[in-house]
């Protein structure tokens, strides 16, 4: 029959995590703020490295930026600051993630899951920069081709700046976002959801949801899509080739330690035999 101090003692361990949960969140929400009061002092120089992909699109010192309410600027700039803010505290909040959920991970997984949280960062930081640096001048320069004169009358892109700002974090995010796949991926090989000869019997079906998730996280472009859905591709066969390594190693390290073994077994049953003789 369960007793009353037995009830208390399992809730003591239970309100420790929960306290430490609480100070993990308070300290990665007390990162994010003092980021974005950083942020929001720079939010001007923030925004005008964002801009920079659609001043090189536009014909030298035709580009415009408009806002059509009055309060939109502020809202962009507030925008702009928690944008920032969340790059600029993420490893602060990744560290406090980690801090909690690490103490219940045996040495094995902790060394298991290292080399997700390194290639993490490194992943969603090359989607974005590959948006920023190549993406987004190649499609702004597209859609700044549509200008001209239709009709008699003058066809001219003035793109807000609350819309732009919307633009380019669809932009910084899908490609970050997306980088990830091949995280995923091998953390669901690990788990044991899916395998490599799974994910090569459906390479269609895989091939077909990247250009769908390509259209649906970029703007309705055809070069957005496309450009999205290659470096995709290429992850996903990477990602492939790097599981058909992986067994690989796995499968050697794992014969020579059976060729070990059956040496040793063997050894140890001469040396039986030669002590009874």
């Amino acid at each position: 029959m369960l007793k009353l101090d037995e009830i208390d003692e399992t809730q003591a361990p239970l309100l420790d995590h929960l306290i430490e949960l609480r100070t993990r969140l308070l300290r990665a929400i007390l990162a994010l703020g003092l980021a974005f009061c950083v942020s929001l002092y720079f939010a001007n120089d923030i925004f005008g490295f964002l801009v920079r992909p659609l001043t090189e699109a536009f014909p030298p010192g035709q580009g415009r930026l408009i806002y059509t309410k009055l309060y939109e600027a502020f809202f962009v700039e507030l925008k702009v600051a928690l944008f920032a803010a969340f790059f600029i505290s993420f490893p602060v909040i990744a560290n406090q993630l980690w801090a909690f959920v690490a103490p219940g991970l045996y040495a094995k997984e902790k060394k298991a899951f290292l080399p997700f949280l390194i290639a993490t960062p490194v992943l969603f930081v090359s989607g974005a920069a590959l948006a920023y640096y190549v993406v987004m001048p190649t499609a702004f320069h597209w859609m700044l081709g549509f200008q001209g004169v239709r009709g008699g009358l003058k066809l001219e892109a003035l793109p807000a700046t609350g819309d732009y700002l919307s633009l380019v974090m669809q932009f910084i995010l899908a490609f970050g976002i997306c980088f990830l796949m091949p995280v995923l991926l091998l953390l669901l090989e690990r788990a044991g959801i899916v395998s490599r000869e799974k994910l090569v019997k459906s390479r269609r079906y895989v091939i077909l949801g990247i250009f769908i998730a390509a259209a649906l996280l970029t703007p309705p472009d055809v070069v957005s899509m496309m450009m999205l859905a290659v470096p995709m591709l290429l992850l996903f066969e990477g990602t492939l080739l790097f599981m058909w390594f992986t067994a690989r190693r796995v499968g050697k390290k794992a014969a020579t330690e059976s060729a070990a073994e059956e040496a040793g077994s063997l050894r140890d049953e001469i040396q039986s035999i030669s002590d009874s003789d």
